[in-house]
């Protein structure tokens, strides 16, 4: 049954709505609407000048109506009076096709018609830091290793169990949180969902970690590497694949057999879905790797802790994590490459549309691998290397002709077109780096 946001509002003392859509920057973009207003919202949707934002579009389109989806409506556990909700763009009684979220509905919808649902997790890692953000917030965390510090975490215990708290209140199931391999840095889990839930449970949980940290003081990066010398932050995404019929049977889970994926308990129909992650791997860094900052943390030197736990080779392996995949457990895989800077939506869209052309082309994820990467990577030489830079990235998965199809014509036009000014505009960009290095050449 749809929610009727008026009556929510009443019910629950909502005074205002953020009618929010995520633009094809990751940048987050909502309107205040009073609640008397919401009936006509919810018909309508709230207008917006998507030029004004990152889409490709111009001053002359007519106006982009973000209509509220109301099945992802969420009250704001730190302001009970404003709730949150994530609109579907619209323009012209048409989807914009170019529109994140409606990217990831196309491929839902796709998947559902081959009778499946894809489910994902993501491990959520972030910073801690001074509000100028030159700095890690805690002078006091300094260990070489600082992974799981429970003095550093309890240093921070006012912001991490606020925001849990929150999520135990919101019915997310949150399990664990912890300090992680970089200094000032943390990592929260919750229950995996539908890729459409977790992809909006993402997104706000982006918006509310950013608010509460604001609130003590500090402020919250998902910059995927912001601190040189650090780990950086990644966001693992963790993937199941269910049937629509029963909802309980998980389409990648498989009694253990004899092949490479079988006795790691992965379905054939998993296994197909890995290679196609496999297949367009290098392609698909342009949206789960989405900057010019992604590249520090995915060809990292060796960090302060003495991992980057972040891939750069095209590899999958069982339960062992310097690989691009792993396979930890029977019906499941993760996905190592994805950074903290990727769009929520388009995480889950590149993954299903990926992972769907593996299964109907029945993809070969290629040979498990067992060994360090870290120590021993330089062994492989038969595996693609992923991209070193974000004009790589650009050019293969310009290049990646039916992954640009399963994503959709126009999005991929509208977001290479718009990736490919900004790596334009970052090349005008002078750095200290070149004067220290050219000034007296």
């Amino acid at each position: 049954m749809t929610t009727d946001l008026a009556a929510f509002a009443k019910d629950n003392g909502v005074k205002y709505f953020m009618i929010s859509y995520t633009d094809l920057f990751g940048g987050q973009r909502a309107k205040l609407v009073p609640a008397q207003a919401i009936a006509d919202m919810q018909e309508d949707g709230a207008g917006f000048a998507g030029f004004a934002t990152y889409l490709d579009l111009t001053p002359a389109h007519p106006d982009m109506l973000a209509v509220p989806d109301p099945s992802s409506v969420i009250q704001l556990p730190w302001k009970k009076d404003v709730a949150w909700v994530a609109g579907n763009c619209m323009m012209g009684g048409k989807t914009v096709d170019q529109a994140p979220r409606n990217v990831l509905n196309k491929l839902v919808a796709e998947a559902a018609e081959m009778g499946l649902n894809v489910k994902t997790g993501i491990e959520a890692e972030f910073f801690l830091l001074t509000p100028d953000g030159s700095q890690i917030s805690d002078e006091y965390d300094t260990a070489g290793k600082p992974c799981y510090d429970q003095q550093a975490v309890m240093r921070r215990y006012d912001v991490i169990a606020e925001i849990c708290d929150y999520m135990l209140e919101m019915g997310w199931n949150p399990y664990q949180n912890d300090h992680e391999d970089a200094n000032g840095q943390f990592e929260m889990n919750w229950d995996f969902d539908d890729a459409v839930i977790t992809a909006d449970r993402h997104s706000f949980f982006k918006f509310m970690t950013k608010s509460v940290a604001e609130k003590h003081g500090f402020r919250a990066t998902f910059m995927p590497k912001p601190i040189e010398g650090l780990t950086g932050n990644g966001c693992h995404a963790h993937i199941s694949v269910w049937d629509t019929k029963t909802g309980k049977i998980n389409a990648f889970a498989a009694d253990k057999g004899t092949s490479e994926t079988g006795e790691l308990g992965l379905s054939d129909q998993g296994r197909a879905f890995l290679g196609g992650i496999m297949k367009h791997a290098s392609a698909l860094a342009a949206i789960t790797n989405p900057t010019v900052n992604s590249y520090k943390r995915i060809n990292a030197p060796r960090t302060i802790s003495g991992a980057t736990w972040a891939p750069n080779t095209v590899t999958w392996t069982g339960n062992n994590r310097t690989h691009m995949v792993r396979v930890p457990g029977p019906g499941r895989f993760e996905l190592r490459l994805p950074d903290g800077a990727v769009n929520p939506y388009l995480l889950q869209a590149i993954i299903i549309a990926a992972g769907l052309d593996g299964i109907r082309t029945n993809a070969d994820p290629g040979p498990r691998r067992d060994i360090d990467m870290y120590a021993e990577g330089h062994k492989i030489k038969d595996a693609p290397r992923l991209p070193l830079n974000m004009l790589d990235a650009l050019r293969l998965y310009d290049e990646d002709t039916s992954l640009k199809a399963a994503m959709g014509e126009e999005f991929s036009a509208a977001y290479l077109k718009l990736k490919y000014a900004e790596w334009n505009e970052f090349c005008t960009h002078f750095t200290t780096w070149e004067k220290e290095n050219t000034l007296d050449i």
